[in-house]
This record gives C-alpha cells, sequence and structure tokens, in this order.
C-alpha cells in the first residue's frame, strides 16, 4: 500500500530529529536519484522505467541509525527499499511502491579485522574491505566485479566475481559468517545471526531482513598479477580458458572476449584491437604455464602488471562490464542473458546461433565456464524463445531481466512472513506463489 502525504511528512520529522537535516531528504532531484539503479541494462526492464519513485530518502550513518530508520518508518506504516551504491543492474534498488529509500552509503565503518575474519557496516565499499584485509596480511574470498559496491549490496544482490573460481558464491555458505539483520519491526533491533542462519538473508534483496553489518571470512594475503593476452581469433582464447582456469595456486579471475566486444573495452596496448583478448588474474608462480599455454593456442602475451590497481582493473572489465561498454559504444541496442556449461567451449558456433548476431563474453570457473550472451535486441518475446534454444545445446541459462528474488524463494517467502508481516521490506521483489517472472517461469 502506498503511505500517504501525512505518513512522509511524519517519518521526515522524525528522522530529521534521529539523523539531522542532512540524513534525510525529500527534494525530488535526491529521490529520483535515489529511485534508479542500473537497470537500463536491460533493454526489457528499461521498457517499463520508470518503476517507482521514492517519497522520502534516508541516509543512516551506522548500524544502528539504520535499524532506527527501518523502526521509524514500520511504525509509521512505510515501505522501505535498502540501497547500497546503487550499481545493481536489475532493478532490485527501485522502490516500486514509493515509501522510504534507506541509503546505506554512509554506513561504512569497518568494525574489526581478526584472524580470518572482517567485521564492517552494510555500505563499506568493496574495495575499501579488500584494502583492509591486506593491510592485516589476509584477503577477503571473493569480490564483485564492480569493486566499489557496498558490502551489503554484494551480499543481498550479488552473488560472485572475482575469486569464484575458487570460492563459488557468496550464497556457498564458507562467505558469509554472520550478519546483523534488521526486521521490519516498530523497535529498533539488530537480529544477530551467524552460521547457516545467515544464509536466508543472502542474495535475497532485503526481502526478508535488511543487511546492517557483516562479518565475512578471509584467507591469507596472495600476491596477484594482471596478465593479458590475445589471440587471431575467439576460439583460440576459449580453447585455453578451462586450462588456465585450472592452474594451481588457482587463479582469482579469468575472462575472455570475441574481436568485436574487446574493440569495445577501455583503450588500452594491452587489448590489442580486432584481436580476441584474455584477461587474468594469476598467481605469480603460474604466469610461465599460462604464458605456455597462450602460445601453444597461437596467442600472445601483452604485458603482465603488478600491484592491486592493476589486478582491479581486470574485475573491471570481467563479468557485467564487457557488455556495459558494448552498450556504450555501439548504435545498436544489445540484451545479454547468463550462460553456463561446457557447451560454451565445445559447441562455440551453436550457442552463437542461438540468437542473431550473438556474441559470448566468457569466464573461466572450476567446474564449468560461465558468460554473458549478448546479441542486438528485438523483443522480449525473442529473447525468452532464445531460451530453448539454448537448453537444447545443453547450455544452463539465467535470466537477468527481472526484479524478483529467484534464489530459494520458498524459504525467503516463509521467513518474510514471521520477519515482515506487513510487507513493507523491499515490496515488488518478493513474488507471491504462482507468480509469472519475466524470464516467463513461476517462481
Amino acid at each position: 500500500m502506498t503511505a500517504t502525504a501525512e505518513q512522509i511528512i511524519a517519518l521526515a520529522d522524525e528522522l530529521v530529529a534521529l539523523l539531522g537535516p542532512r540524513g534525510v531528504t525529500t527534494e525530488l532531484r535526491g529521490r529520483e536519484k535515489a529511485s534508479l539503479d542500473g537497470a537500463k541494462m536491460s533493454p526489457i526492464l528499461s521498457e517499463q522505467l520508470p518503476l517507482g519513485l521514492a517519497d522520502i530518502v534516508a541516509f543512516p550513518a551506522s548500524a544502528e541509525q539504520i535499524a532506527e530508520t527501518v523502526a521509524a518508518a514500520v511504525r509509521h506504516g512505510v515501505a522501505v527499499t535498502p540501497r547500497g551504491k546503487g550499481t545493481g543492474n536489475y532493478g532490485q534498488a527501485i522502490p516500486m511502491r514509493g515509501g522510504l529509500v534507506l541509503d546505506m552509503s554512509k554506513a561504512r565503518a569497518i568494525v574489526e579485522v581478526g584472524d580470518g575474519y572482517l567485521t564492517a557496516e552494510a555500505g563499506t565499499p568493496m574495495i575499501t574491505i579488500e584494502q583492509a584485509a591486506r593491510e592485516a596480511g589476509q584477503q577477503i574470498l571473493m569480490y564483485p566485479s564492480t569493486a566499489q559496491s557496498s558490502l551489503g549490496g554484494f551480499l543481498s544482490g550479488g552473488s560472485g566475481g572475482t575469486g569464484s573460481i575458487k570460492h563459488g558464491s557468496n550464497m556457498s555458505g564458507d562467505y558469509v559468517l554472520g550478519l546483523d539483520v534488521v526486521y521490519a519491526s516498530p523497535v529498533a533491533e539488530l537480529v544477530h545471526v551467524e552460521g547457516e542462519e545467515a544464509q536466508p538473508y543472502v542474495h535475497t534483496y532485503g526481502t526478508a531482513g535488511i543487511i546492517a553489518r557483516a562479518t565475512i571470512a578471509l584467507e591469507p594475503l596472495q600476491e596477484w598479477v594482471g596478465f593479458y593476452a590475445s589471440f587471431p581469433a575467439f576460439e583460440d582464447a576459449t580453447g585455453i580458458i578451462r586450462q588456465i582456469g585450472w592452474l594451481e595456486p588457482t587463479p582469482r579471475l579469468v575472462s575472455a572476449d570475441l574481436p568485436t566486444i574487446a574493440n569495445a573495452l577501455p583503450a588500452d596496448p594491452a587489448i590489442p584491437r580486432d584481436r580476441a583478448s584474455l584477461r587474468a588474474i594469476l598467481d605469480p608462480s603460474t604466469v610461465a604455464a599460462a604464458t605456455a599455454l597462450v602460445e601453444g593456442a597461437g596467442g600472445r602475451v601483452e604485458e603482465v602488471r603488478e600491484g592491486p590497481q592493476a589486478t582491479v582493473k581486470i574485475s573491471m572489465l570481467s563479468y557485467n562490464h564487457p557488455i556495459e561498454w558494448l552498450q556504450k559504444s555501439s548504435v545498436e541496442t544489445y540484451f545479454h542473458v547468463e550462460v553456463s556449461g561446457a557447451a560454451l567451449v565445445e559447441r562455440l558456433d551453436e550457442v552463437h546461433q542461438a540468437y542473431p548476431g550473438a556474441m559470448l563474453h566468457i569466464e573461466a570457473q572450476r567446474d564449468h565456464p560461465i558468460g554473458m550472451l549478448a546479441a542486438p535486441y528485438v523483443s522480449a518475446e525473442e529473447v525468452y524463445a532464445g531460451f530453448e534454444r539454448l537448453t537444447a545445446i545443453d547450455v544452463g541459462y539465467h535470466s537477468p531481466h527481472q526484479w524478483f528474488v529467484d534464489w530459494n524463494v520458498e524459504r525467503t517467502r516463509e521467513l518474510a512472513g514471521t520477519t515482515d508481516p506487513d510487507g513493507l521490506l523491499n515490496p515488488g521483489k518478493l513474488p507471491a506463489p504462482g507468480t509469472v517472472t519475466t524470464a516467463g517461469k513461476k517462481a
């Protein structure tokens, strides 16, 4: 239910007293800015924008203030949409029913760094967390390709990234050690959960509880180098991407693109034009083996770069980012589908035939490669029709053109029945039973 003007005014007055005048805004420009994320990356979602406008935006500066802000909203019957850095691509941070946008980007304190763990508030950028771990002789298990994403945003809406070759996703159970979450309660409270009890709040967009603070696992620090190679043809790169991913010590990232996508990436002498590009974050001890694989496949090593900045730059050219650069550089409108399986290597020509003009961005993973299959956009119906063609050639797929929770949906619904009985936490993102999502499947 949409909040009334009287409810918003009363909530604003209470939040100004709690957070100060700079901690709250009802100005249109601020509300518009807080009501957008990266959903324009999806032409299907772009056709539906705008999907909602905040009535009020709050900027709590600590986990405790997050709890107090949510409690105030609940007392006034105002819906709450949690927001980190707004880097998500699929509308999960858009306030579908207006209400309060809870911008947590100011709650960015690193609380503690210990042996094998780090605790930080939800708004802390992942790159800041990685730096803090590094100063303690450790590293985080993985971070998203958008390294400036917030911790809470990555845990609530992300899934994997740099480090996933070894550690899988942030929903694996090994990544999150503990959480302080906030329920839709009129009383301000941080509920602490650990281990298995913490997992139901990961990758569920704050619909069952808003992550205010988190403890994540660390491992001993490794030195990494940025490794760039190029090939005459994309097939040469895909032919060895799994072997590079299997090197020991395990690489942190291995990505590859065909020449058209590589040409769209930011200009870099290590990414020569009109050649397929392979980029990796490697343990220095594996550079010789990777070089042998590249040269044996007819490619050449362009450069090996040292230092954290070099490796973060490669992270920012992985996963969704090459598709974003392709979209920016082309007059054509492109969509993409998340794909996976050995067929990405073994049946590459057929993968490219799934959609007219399709192009694959590929990532090495431990079990099988994954990737983003991009193609010129015609219609939503044509996007969905391609799913059957992908299935027919043993390619797994996931549609990113939706804002619904699609991970352990029943578990999330059951939990939210207790933690959010009035449906105030990120409404519109947790589908009711039988709802047809934009992927054309029942949730």
